[in-house]
């Protein structure tokens, strides 16, 4: 039974709820959120598969420092020498909400959550229990590899970020170094490599990196960008048949603008935010602990909005429904810890091999050893009939060449020589394409990504 008071009796009449968002803690999650959150995801690798698209775009546009084109635009270690090029958290924040609207879009009732990685740091905790992201390990064959590098981020590190004044520099340490590198490198398999968005955990993880960002522009209110516009949110990119909007990095640097808040410790405090119905026609907040709505929280004529917990809702000074608009606070008591529907467990690997992707490279000293038999030039590149790869001293080796999907398309092998040449590779596709040297025992090398023109 569900129990509620409406401050106005005019109501808009829809097939279908929709939702803006609170997001958690995991740990705040109930069973009923993380049972369909996990069903959602898989769903959502039925098709067209927005984790595949995600992936691949994000892996596409993820650094062209080191190609023969550093100026294309990318997502990922524009700061500290080209602020001019930099969108890591618009960008990602746009990605977390693209995400969260398609989850939304299967059960409006839920959001994405966060992962503290400060402070949860167990490979065997209950995130990555069967119910919540340990499933998808085996059933999409992601290889993680929990704990073996790191470190994760400490208190004291975030405690550090948040007292950073400056945004650049605030944006190139958090990108960087554990709040965000940390994450990656510790799950391992392609949360290491710019195929991350494959995991679930990275959306977790982002969110997480989201909320640090959101925190520090609560407390600074000075983040700002060069760009006008995002990779794949610029107007021009089609995914399952639509337009994409375009997408003004300073237009988003306030989560609100999103319908997005963050719930934190059992309170979820809704301020500063008109209800627009920008995005859902009904903008559902559901927290299940205590939501405080007031100081500025406005719900204009014309609007429709709920507000839900399963235990408290207290509409403070400063919160005001107009006359004229659909406003609705509700106490559930149907969902409180409890599970709907039963799990939905796809197995559906992707298609590509585990160990096609050099890890990312943070900073120099993550590089390489030197002692190691490296790919010191793979030239030209972009290319477009063949490739001459340099070692770092001569050796026997097998040369694979790999599409985005991870389908092999040649395989050359070499005896005693630190000089390769593939050659004849007019028919290939324009697009990416990764380079994987093994030596004669079989032991990976070193992969690079490549152009075709």
């Amino acid at each position: 039974m569900r129990n509620s008071f409406i401050l106005c009796l005019f109501f808009i009449s829809m097939s279908q709820l929709y939702s803006q968002s609170i997001r958690k803690d995991f740990l705040e999650m109930t069973d009923y959120e993380k049972t369909e959150l996990v069903n959602a995801f898989y769903l959502l690798r039925n098709g067209p598969d927005l984790f595949i698209d995600l992936a691949v775009f994000h892996a596409d546009f993820f650094n062209f420092d080191n190609t023969a084109d550093p100026t294309l635009p990318d997502l990922h270690f524009n700061l500290p020498d080209e602020p001019e090029r930099e969108i890591f958290l618009g960008w990602h924040r746009r990605q977390m909400f693209e995400m969260e609207q398609a989850v939304q879009d299967i059960n409006p009732e839920i959001s994405l959550a966060f992962w503290n990685s400060s402070v949860n740091q167990s490979t065997t905790g209950p995130l990555w229990e069967e119910e919540l992201l340990g499933s998808f390990n085996a059933n999409w064959s992601l290889n993680r590899n929990l704990g073996a590098n790191g470190p994760l981020p400490t208190p004291v590190e975030i405690s550090d970020l948040m007292a950073e004044t400056d945004f650049l520099v605030f944006s190139n340490t958090l990108e960087r170094q554990a709040p965000h590198r940390g994450a990656h490198v510790w799950i391992g398999g392609p949360m290491n490599s710019p195929l991350s968005p494959r995991d679930p955990a990275f959306y977790f993880h982002h969110s997480f990196v989201d909320k640090i960002w959101h925190d520090w522009e609560e407390i600074h209110q000075s983040s700002s960008f060069i760009p006008t516009s995002l990779l794949r949110y610029d107007g021009t990119y089609v995914f399952n048949g639509e337009t994409l909007p375009l997408v003004d990095p300073n237009d988003i640097t306030d989560t609100r603008s999103l319908g997005v808040f963050y719930g934190e410790n059992g309170l979820a405090q809704l301020d500063n935010y008109i209800v627009s119905n920008t995005y859902r026609p009904e903008e559902i907040f559901y927290y299940q602990f205590t939501i405080e709505a007031g100081d500025n929280f406005l719900a204009p004529a014309g609007t429709s909005s709920r507000l839900e917990s399963v235990t408290e809702i207290n509409l403070t000074p400063g919160f005001e429904a107009a006359p004229g608009s659909s406003f609705e606070a509700l106490i559930d008591t149907e969902n409180n810890g409890t599970s709907k529907s039963g799990p939905i467990r796809l197995v559906n690997p992707y298609p590509y091999s585990e160990d096609l992707f050099k890890p990312i490279v943070w900073e120099e000293g993550d590089a390489i050893a030197n002692d190691k038999n490296v790919i010191i030039a793979a030239h030209p590149n972009p290319f477009t009939e063949k490739i001459t790869i340099n070692l770092s001293k001569r050796t026997d080796c097998v040369i694979e060449v790999f599409n985005m999907m991870g389908m092999k398309i040649r395989e050359e092998a070499f005896q005693n020589t630190d000089t390769l040449i593939i050659k004849n590779l007019y028919g290939l596709s324009s697009g990416f394409y990764v380079i994987r040297v093994t030596n004669g025992n079989g032991d990976l090398l070193v992969a690079k990504r490549v152009i075709k023109l």
